[in-house]
């Protein structure tokens, strides 16, 4: 049986992940949708011009909700990029955008018959990944957003450039709001299998700084090039591909939490139903209530929806 995604919203990001599908020949079946009929159909044909120098030759469809039906992973992509032009690193400028386009697709999802999993990067993603499985009726299970899962990527890249050794031996969490009140969790953080804090003490190394780096990894690139869209769209993927290869992969990403009823991002297993279980590591007093915070945030924010 074939692999079918589809993805609501082509931008950069949207656009950068049906790249990597089609080219990484993850995807038998494609579905684009936009707004932009002409956008989604501009993508459509160069994703095909594509196909004649791959191995693989999906079938690229655009603009029909009602292929959802049996779609396996649907990605929802869209936003208001310039909304962030002068947000000052506040991902909350994008919402009053974002909070009308999920109106406009959540009904259309849902009237679709879609029963796979979904994946969000919207921002602001947790408030929004709520919205979605509340109003599409899906268990909480098969909506989840890339949340930390991107954040804890940039903590990787920023503690591996400083003991200078490979991101993926870094191993850790960040939790909370894929946002400003986001925090690393140093207590689950270690470089080449060893404790983070005292490797940091031995060498005079500042963590909070490293912490700070690592939250304002988006806006260092958002600055330089007007958005995100290559560590985001890999995420998007990586989540898409543990999901479809039922891989129990232990990562972070936003998921419903019944202790503070909030989305947030937190580790969780990703398997075939999308979020099998998740992984409640006992954190510190200061951490725990860096979360409880946290999930705060987004629920104040989920509320004025």
């Amino acid at each position: 049986m074939g692999r079918k995604y589809a993805i609501i919203g082509v931008g950069h990001v949207g656009a950068t992940i049906a790249f990597a599908l089609v080219t990484k020949g993850d995807a038998d079946e494609l579905i684009l949708i936009d707004k932009n009929e002409k956008k989604a159909r501009a993508e459509q044909l160069d994703l095909k011009d594509a196909t004649a120098r791959l191995e693989t030759r999906p079938k690229i469809k655009i603009q029909d909700y009602s292929e959802l039906a049996d779609t396996d992973i649907l990605f929802v992509t869209a936003g208001n990029i310039h909304a962030l032009d002068h947000a000052s690193g506040n991902r909350w400028a994008e919402f009053e955008y974002t909070r009308e386009i999920v109106k406009d697709i959540a009904p259309k999802i849902k009237e679709s018959g879609f029963h796979g999993v979904l994946i969000d990067t919207m921002n602001p993603c947790d408030a929004i990944s709520q919205y979605l499985q509340k109003e599409i009726d899906l268990p909480g299970s098969q909506v989840l957003g890339t949340g930390t899962f991107l954040d804890t990527a940039r903590m990787q890249r920023v503690v591996a450039e400083q003991f200078d050794v490979d991101p993926k031996n870094v191993t850790g969490f960040v939790y909370g709001e894929h946002g400003e009140s986001q925090f690393v969790a140093w207590s689950t953080v270690k470089v080449n299998g060893l404790d983070v804090i005292p490797l940091a003490e031995a060498r005079n190394i500042n963590l909070t700084e490293l912490e700070s780096q690592a939250r304002s990894g988006g806006w260092a690139v958002h600055s330089g090039k007007g958005y995100t869209s290559y560590a985001i769209a890999t995420c998007a993927v990586k989540l898409s591909r543990a999901v479809l290869d039922d891989a129990h992969l232990m990562c972070p990403c936003s998921s419903y939490n019944k202790k503070y009823d909030s989305y947030v991002g937190q580790p969780g297993i990703i398997g075939k139903n999308g979020v099998e279980e998740l992984i409640d590591i006992p954190l510190p007093d200061e951490e725990e209530a860096k979360l409880a915070n946290s999930a705060a945030t987004i629920r104040e924010k989920f509320a004025t929806m």
